[in-house]
């Protein structure tokens, strides 16, 4: 049975329009899979799905990807995409209306740029950088929605960056030559090769694999989720 026609959208439009016409055409290039068979892959429903595309409001972060996922786009970049989106959405609506960043995000994670509103988690801050500066492995543990992703993107990756400090590039700590960040996503090894293998850049590189989870839960290659977990081993040395 045909789904319904789906009103057009125009790119032009706006950020929101812009990213719908994107995931529209992510679709048909990945041979117009139905909802159905999308909901299937991607773990949400037909109406979640078909609403990301539908060009009224811009969709979760969550919602988006594994829309991108199921139709086999490369995350990474949907990942950028969605938060200039985001952001064009935000100066859209708080342009001229003197309106104070608010400092929650919901259920989105924090990143990077969002080190100065991500606070009172000193202390486990701490004891991650702690670990990390003792071995060669490291592993975060915690409930899903726990904020284990904003925890290594918005306080330890940037007190890793922070240069005179003990535990950044600049202090006596560890020393890092880059910190590369990652998802697994559903083809780890042929995804993220290039970020496990070995480089001449100086000093230490840290990778700091996210929602690692993702090995088994979109991996569906035995042979990509053995060859990612082999690369992430060999690059502890």
């Amino acid at each position: 049975m045909a789904g319904r026609h789906e009103v057009p959208v125009d790119p032009q439009a706006g950020p929101v329009e812009e990213f719908a016409f994107g995931l529209r055409k992510l679709r048909v290039e990945a041979g117009q899979p139905t909802y159905r068979v999308l909901a299937s892959r991607a773990g949400f429903s037909v109406s979640a799905l078909s609403q990301a595309a539908g060009g009224r409001e811009l969709p979760s972060l969550r919602v988006a990807l594994a829309y991108v996922r199921a139709c086999g786009g490369e995350v990474g970049e949907w990942e950028a995409r969605w938060r200039r989106a985001a952001a064009a959405v935000r100066d859209t609506t708080t342009a001229g209306a003197g309106v104070e960043v608010v400092p929650y995000r919901g259920l989105a994670r924090y990143e990077s740029g969002d080190s100065a509103l991500f606070f009172g988690r000193e202390r486990v801050t701490a004891d991650v950088l702690a670990l990390v500066g003792r071995r060669r492995f490291a592993a975060v543990f915690g409930p899903s929605g726990s904020g284990k992703s904003s925890l290594l993107r918005a306080a330890v990756i940037p007190a890793l960056r922070r240069p005179g400090t003990p535990d950044g590039p600049g202090g006596p700590g560890l020393g890092l030559g880059a910190i590369r960040i990652l998802t697994p996503g559903s083809h780890p090894a042929r995804t993220h090769t290039h970020l496990l293998t070995p480089t001449a850049e100086s000093g230490e590189v840290l990778v700091v694999v996210d929602q690692f989870e993702e090995v088994f839960t979109l991996c569906r290659d035995p042979d990509q989720r053995e060859g990612f977990l082999r690369l992430l081993l060999a690059a502890r040395n």
